[in-house]
């Protein structure tokens, strides 16, 4: 079902802060807080047990949800770069060993599957890293040599991605920094690259000038296909529909972006079917009211270098007036930017202890650029959510403490 006409304009940031009761915007913009929180943390030597190790593998053992988008982001996104395996499981593989690296990440302190792959993990002697609430049963199965990295900034679940993808960059960067090391951003960086992207995609910022606000107006009456032209880009579809589906309330499908071509002709039958005779051309909404056709709108989400490669793959959908498609990709000079003065010199970049970066480590990575889409998307659905809202209360359960945007 097509979402009917918004309640709040998207360029009423009084209105849009007002109508924010549950802190959905500053839960979603929260992602550079949440990559910092966890280079403090490195800074801290919550990670100590794990330097100069050379493991034969790192198993990443995940929770529904965030945690294993984190995981297949991870995964996907290093593919052949990565200087040792990385396996992502539910479960902790019987094989297992002293040689290994185990992060168990998960939302609930409480799931037999993280209970189990702590306890297991550390008697068969692997290095156990723990990134989830200590509390509860995990915080007696965690009680032996565990590094903990507990969650230190409180954000709504669906707005949690990005401190688990934090978290994996931080144990890669310790146990193999040649190789993997040089294939994920430095943490501190990422922070102040999400920081930037939550400043522009911030309420007084109006559309035009503003990514988040762009994503959730084109996203306004029509159906909603999200669609990866990777592998990582397609795991990155399906948070992007979880995030629209848990804070906006919007139903929007996933796929990988061949998958999305393959259906174009079968979508553009089902929206004409619902009004036959309808002609896209020549119907002006303005004049002739809402369109009788459910519309959609492909979002394909890329960290593609060649642009104009990224482009071209869109053009299929064009022509019916029924189907369309939006490119959606982190822009360069937000990531070489700095929040201070963009105009101004760009200044030293340093890691989690202050040690200035060498001038590789300034060019975006594909982590960076997927993570910046990730807050882009999750600040859009916010803006969805509220411009669709009428005043209602948040639920005890989706309501944010960290204050306004």
């Amino acid at each position: 079902m097509i979402a009917g006409t918004p309640v709040i304009d998207l360029d009423d940031a009084a209105s849009l802060e007002a109508a924010d009761n549950g802190g959905a915007l500053r839960s979603a913009a929260s992602g550079g807080a949440q990559v910092r929180a966890t280079a403090a943390a490195v800074g801290e030597n919550a990670l100590a047990p794990l330097a100069d190790l050379r493991p034969r593998s790192v198993v990443l053992v995940t929770g529904g949800g965030r945690a294993a988008r984190a995981a297949g982001l991870l995964v996907a996104a290093l593919g052949d770069r990565a200087g040792l395996p990385i396996v992502s499981t539910p479960a902790l593989p019987p094989w297992v060993g002293p040689l290994d690296v185990v992060l168990v990440a998960g939302d609930d302190a409480g799931d037999p599957r993280l209970i189990d792959a702590v306890d297991r993990a550390q008697r068969r002697g692997a290095e156990v890293v723990v990134a989830a609430p200590i509390e509860g049963p995990l915080r007696t199965a965690a009680a032996r040599r565990t590094a903990l990295l507990e969650p230190r900034v409180t954000v709504l679940d669906h707005n949690r991605l990005l401190r688990y993808l934090a978290v994996g960059i931080a144990v890669l960067r310790i146990i193999d920094p040649t190789r993997s090391g040089a294939a994920v951003p430095d943490l501190t960086a990422l922070a102040d690259v999400l920081d930037a992207e939550a400043l522009r995609d911030g309420p007084q910022n109006e559309v035009f000038h503003n990514p988040a606000k762009t994503l959730a107006s084109r996203m306004q009456q029509h159906g909603i296909v999200f669609a990866g032209d990777s592998p990582a880009t397609a795991v990155l579809a399906e948070h992007s529909a979880e995030v629209l589906l848990q804070s906006a309330g919007r139903v929007a499908a996933s796929a990988d972006l061949h998958e999305a071509v393959a259906a174009n002709a079968r979508l553009g039958e089902a929206a004409g079917a619902a009004a036959a005779g309808f002609d896209p051309l020549f119907h002006d909404e303005e004049l002739d009211g809402p369109a009788p056709v459910e519309r959609t709108r492909v979002f394909v989400l890329s960290t593609d270098p060649d642009q104009a490669a990224a482009r071209r793959r869109l053009a299929v959908f064009s022509g019916s007036g029924l189907v369309d498609a939006d490119l959606v990709n982190a822009d360069v000079d937000l990531l070489q930017s700095t929040l201070s003065d963009p105009t101004g010199p760009t200044r030293a970049r340093v890691d989690e202890v202050g040690v200035p970066l060498p001038g590789s480590a300034t060019h975006s990575t594909e982590l960076e650029q997927l993570a910046v889409i990730a807050l882009r998307v999750e600040m859009a659905a916010a803006y969805l959510r509220l411009i669709g809202s009428r005043g209602v209360a948040a639920a005890p359960g989706d309501q944010y403490d960290g204050g306004r945007y």
